[in-house]
């Protein structure tokens, strides 16, 4: 199948990325950006041509970072190696799920992120809230897109409750089926700007994304073509070129978001929270028996309700156990390394 050709600024190419590229200074060296990401594989496109670069036990090459969808790396023009992940503008990452404690990265380089949920008894105030803490530490703007609205009359009622997440925060209820309802999604795909979006398995993702490309099948409008088998296995990410030249990063549904050092996010998401705690008067307040506690006194008030705390107070000690996991393990690889070192130099 013909692969249609793109120019980089077609792939989301940036004054910032651009800036980068001629820091180099390198003829060598040629940009790609990552359109998919598969278990043991991705896919990078220099708009001229894709390539299939298999990920081995130790990563790609010389790049010291896992690259994810969204990225841009810096090629070897004549190998097609990748050298280098060029610094991300925004980076939305989790803890890999499963057993083994290690970061998982999403999607990279975003310039907003839809939070699609739906009305129906998926609708989840707390996780809705996990997102948005994960989209203000990485720094994308986000909209609240609540999808299967025409599948019941308490539309309004979800959209209301949604209301009070964070203070001027979109939110925009559609039937992903309808191209008038979607409509109102369009002022954010502007050509050029990447957008990703996250929400569980059957809020109506694919749907949406049909219906704003026109199309009926998901592999359509992808820059990879013809992948279809496996699109909706948990390892599987892909970019799409849309029809108004917005990229589109389509992430299969999150079962788990567990948050790793996200604790800026978490407190810009639940500011009203944090506002009571710093009137607490000692600055280790559990917010249980403690005199002189803010927290406790905005509750009375009803400044800040009990869900919104008692998932505040959950979420940060997720963030501090994941981020404490995280550091235990990079310190033992570190001295693995230099006890191999130790090893080498002796013989």
């Amino acid at each position: 199948m013909n692969q249609k050709q793109y120019s980089l600024t077609e792939l989301g190419w940036k004054k910032s990325f651009k800036d980068q590229f001629e820091a180099e200074n390198s003829t060598e060296l040629i940009p790609a950006r990552v359109t998919m990401t598969h278990k043991g594989h991705l896919v990078v496109s220099t708009g001229e041509s894709e390539l299939l670069l298999k990920i081995a036990g130790k990563g790609i090459g010389s790049l010291n970072e896992q690259p994810t969808v969204g990225d841009w790396l810096l090629m070897d023009r004549e190998t097609m190696v990748p050298v280098k992940v060029l610094p991300r503008t925004s980076l939305l990452q989790r803890m890999a799920p499963g057993q083994e404690v290690k970061l998982q990265p999403i999607a990279a380089n975003i310039d907003t992120l839809f939070i699609v949920s739906s009305c129906n008894s998926e609708f989840n105030l707390n996780r809705i809230e996990r997102y948005i803490s994960l989209a203000l530490e990485a720094g994308v703007n986000f909209v609240l897109v609540l999808t299967k609205e025409d599948l019941t009359a308490e539309a309004l009622e979800y959209r209301k409750q949604a209301d009070h997440l964070f203070d001027g925060m979109p939110i925009m209820t559609i039937n992903g089926k309808d191209p008038q309802s979607v409509e109102c999604l369009q002022k954010w795909f502007k050509p050029g700007e990447t957008i990703a979006m996250l929400g569980s398995s059957g809020v109506g993702k694919t749907t949406l994304l049909n219906t704003v490309n026109g199309t009926e099948k998901e592999k359509t409008g992808a820059i990879r073509q013809g992948d279809d088998k496996g699109r909706h296995t948990t390892t599987t990410r892909s970019l799409h070129v849309m029809p108004t030249g917005a990229l589109l990063i389509d992430v299969p549904g999150i079962r788990e978001l567990q948050l790793h050092d996200c604790h800026a996010g978490i407190d810009r998401a639940f500011s009203e929270i944090v506002e009571a705690e710093e009137m607490c008067r000692f600055s280790d307040c559990s917010h249980e028996r403690e005199p002189g506690c803010g927290v406790r006194e905005a509750l009375e008030n009803n400044t800040i309700t009990r869900r919104r705390l008692e998932n505040y107070l959950k979420l940060k000690e997720e963030a501090e156990k994941n981020t404490a996991e995280i550091a235990e393990r990079a310190k033992k690889k570190s001295g693995k390394k230099k006890k191999y070192s130790r090893k080498w130099k002796k013989k």
